[in-house]
């Protein structure tokens, strides 16, 4: 079997039993369960959820997004090798480590192949809740043309680029397009400040504006929680990005939970402690990545531009990346989710194969 053979790429066509369309993302697909598959599955696993809750089959790839576009490489290559199977390793260990300190529980209710969750349909909050712990990226592109606030915080002069920040700073963003809010701009993916989000708690699909403060000590606490791990291992938590939703369980009480991925190479930063120290930065996340891709293009303009979003859909969709470029960020993936979880991964020779056998056989999904 050849590397490409080992890469899911294409994971929307499954054939689980469902009633609704598959939802495709970057890189997740979603199948909505039946009524009647949820309820048995609900009823046989024991789950703590309501009798009547949707459930969702929730499988993950190796395609690799980066500046808003899917990435693949020579040899047929549709995506990175591992790259699913770290990440969902690398959530699934901070998610329990979450449950086992009484933070917060995750949609996950059931992990049934490395590349797979059952999941409980939430409501979402409509934050992309990030916190920053250095100034690095696009906070420090912008800081460094003189901003000094960043969703409605202060922050000091005389900063240098990658420095630890004086406290942990929570510049959350919207999810999604919200409209008619005062104060908040129609586009996806804008920041907001805590008096945007008091003001239109409802909007932002809190229940409560005392939930306000529990998303954020979720936020802070589960940051602080990872960091202190990492470090364990001589690793950075630099910055990351948090969501959030409700759900109900089986006694019919609903709760925040943390839903998506926690501290991953995906919606993280990470770097070496070592090489920090020594005055290097070493990427252990898919920021390295990006780098690695605006020193691979004569013109990173393009990448860094929205204005040139077509010429960027074309560079994506016409350049093959060296093998040993997919590889390198391969290594990236596996070597840090090995670290994180103490165990190594096993990658799968023909993962949608195994997925296909697990939920026909085991769950009872597949005709």
């Amino acid at each position: 079997m050849s590397l490409a053979d080992t890469v899911l790429a294409v994971n929307n066509d499954l054939p689980i039993r469902t009633d609704a369309p598959v939802h495709s993302g970057k890189v997740r697909s979603v199948y909505w369960l039946t009524e009647a598959d949820s309820r048995r599955l609900i009823a046989e696993k024991s789950y703590d959820v309501a009798a009547d809750a949707p459930l969702a089959i929730m499988v993950i790839s190796d395609r690799i997004s980066a500046f808003e576009c899917i990435w693949h490489g020579e040899g047929g290559l549709q995506g990175v090798p591992g790259k699913g199977a770290a990440l969902n390793a690398i959530a699934n260990h901070w998610f329990q480590l979450f449950r086992d300190q009484g933070l917060a529980d995750s949609h996950i209710l059931d992990i049934p192949h490395p590349f797979v969750w059952i999941v409980q349909k939430a409501r979402p909050v409509m934050i992309e809740a990030i916190a920053r712990h250095y100034i690095t990226g696009s906070m420090w592109r912008a800081y460094a043309k003189g901003e000094r606030e960043f969703c409605g915080i202060a922050v000091p002069d005389n900063l240098q680029k990658d420095q630890k920040l004086p406290e942990l700073l929570i510049t959350p963003s919207t999810k999604g397009i919200l409209k008619g809010l005062p104060g908040v701009p129609e586009q996806d993916d804008v920041n907001i400040t805590r008096a945007n989000i008091e003001d239109n708690f409802a909007a932002f699909n809190f229940s409560s504006k005392a939930d306000i403060d529990l998303y954020e000590k979720l936020l802070s606490d589960g940051f602080e929680l990872i960091s202190k791990e990492l470090a364990k291992l001589d690793q950075i938590f630099v910055d990351t990005k948090f969501e959030f939703g409700y759900v109900t369980d089986k006694a019919g009480n609903e709760k925040l939970i943390y839903m998506d991925e926690v501290g991953t190479p995906d919606s993280s930063r990470i770097w070496d402690g070592a090489a920090y120290r020594q005055g290097e930065i070493v990427e252990n996340s898919k920021e390295g990545f990006r780098q690695l891709l605006l020193s691979h293009f004569p013109d990173p303009d393009i990448l860094l531009n929205k204005n040139r979003m077509t010429e960027r859909a074309a560079l994506a969709r016409d350049n093959a990346l060296p093998e040993a470029v997919m590889l390198q960020v391969s290594k990236t993936y596996v070597d840090i989710a090995e670290k994180i979880t103490g165990e190594k991964l096993t990658l799968s020779e023909n993962p949608k194969a195994e997925i296909i056998e697990i939920l026909r056989d085991q769950y009872g999904l597949i005709d």
